[in-house]
């Protein structure tokens, strides 16, 4: 786990900073791109198509994915379509159920085999995993994104789980495993030692990629320098 060089896994970053998802861009790691309603909002963005067509103009030849908003099945397709149309590096995110719980297996099939790229987002049980991908199956490129880092958030070891999810993907051919909301840097790893085939990570984790594989003297060295430089800067006395 000392470098990126021998890694498999393509790196995509997740996020809705223009000038983040820029600089990104620069990095040859960086293989693609994803976002979400939700870190759209955090970035403050307000038109959606605006901000999705400026940055297809700057990223034209990476996968970016961007997901529907809507709650029915037939809006969800309409924009699908819509977003669809933006770019030929586009894939649609789609919910794999709507706010009621309601599967979009149906909607997922009929998209990908009418020549939509999706990404089917916010999966968390193998189930899931296992109906997306028969779903999907004879259809365009498609992600299953398993978001990994909330898996682990309730306790679980996300690590089994992902490898399973890796076997039961792979004899879809036009399918890629996604390891989603990765938590810290070492999801890299292990995401790609059970074979899946992207990781998805925002800045927050992509900014420790200059740490890996430090000499771990040397990192508590510098650790124990900053505690000390932030106290004498504090002007701390006892």
């Amino acid at each position: 786990m000392s470098s990126f060089s021998n890694l498999k896994i393509k790196i995509f970053a997740d996020g809705a900073d223009k000038a983040t998802m820029l600089r990104l861009y620069a990095d040859s790691r960086i293989r693609g791109f994803t976002t979400n309603p939700t870190l759209m909002r955090k970035a403050g963005i307000t038109d959606y198509e605006e901000f999705a067509r400026d940055i297809l103009a700057s990223i034209p030849d990476r996968p970016i994915s961007f997901e529907v908003f809507g709650d029915d099945f037939a809006e969800m397709e309409r924009q699908a379509r819509r977003i669809a149309s933006w770019g030929k590096n586009v894939y649609v995110k789609i919910p794999v159920t709507n706010t009621r719980g309601e599967s979009s297996l149906e909607l997922i099939r009929h998209l990908t085999r009418s020549g939509v790229k999706v990404n089917v987002t916010a999966l968390l049980t193998l189930a899931q995993v296992r109906d997306v991908a028969a779903a999907l199956k004879g259809g365009v490129p498609a992600y299953i994104s398993v978001f990994a880092g909330r898996i682990a958030d309730s306790g679980r070891d996300p690590v089994p789980m992902m490898a399973a999810a890796v076997e039961l993907v792979a004899p879809y051919r036009n399918i890629e495993l996604i390891w989603a909301s990765p938590r810290e840097l070492l999801n890299i790893f292990q995401a790609d030692s059970v074979g899946c085939h992207i990781i998805t990570a925002t800045s927050d984790v992509l900014k420790k990629m200059h740490v890996v594989g430090k000499d771990l003297t040397e990192y508590s060295l510098e650790t124990v320098r900053m505690f000390y430089n932030d106290a004498v800067e504090s002007g701390f006395v006892l």
